[in-house]
């Protein structure tokens, strides 16, 4: 569904799951660090309020959104670690370069998914402009790292 269409903040199907002991990995990029420490907190929150140990969040940083795949890989291969997020946010240029790098992230993520048999949240922001990136992270749309949180704890416990 489009984003234009629906709040990332709000969800259901959580209650009386026990995350207590959940342990969840975070890949974050540094790129567009404003929009990427927005979505984290979001995320992190989000966690938090469904049980999950601020102990048991493990975050990791990659220079960019390009390199989430492999920080995402590394937290996989972990197996205290049930689950990973990443996030990132790629905003459209004037190039395809944003083309390919959209499309390595989206193919990298599902397959250390996959590979690792472990959620692997797409919180990765593809937007037009700034301000797109800005509504979806905190903005009038919400925040994509509930909905990457969210993601997760729903695939642990499906």
């Amino acid at each position: 569904m489009a984003t234009s269409l629906k709040n990332l903040n709000i969800y259901s199907g959580l209650e009386n799951i026990d995350f207590s002991k959940v342990k969840v990995g975070i890949a974050i990029s540094e790129y567009n660090e404003d929009i990427t420490g927005s979505l984290y907190k979001a995320a992190v929150e989000t966690l938090t309020n469904e049980g999950v140990k601020e102990e048991n969040i493990i975050t990791k940083y990659v220079p960019g959104a390009y390199e989430l795949t492999l920080g995402a890989q590394h937290m996989a291969m972990d197996n205290s670690i049930d689950a990973v997020i990443c996030i990132g946010c790629v905003i459209q240029g004037e190039t395809k370069h944003f083309d390919f790098i959209c499309s390595a992230i989206a193919h990298g993520i599902t397959d250390v998914s996959l590979k690792y048999n472990k959620p692997v949240a797409f919180g990765v922001l593809t937007p037009n402009d700034q301000q797109q990136a800005l509504d979806r992270a905190g903005g009038k749309h919400g925040n994509k790292g509930v909905e990457a949180a969210v993601a997760v704890l729903k695939m642990l416990s499906f």
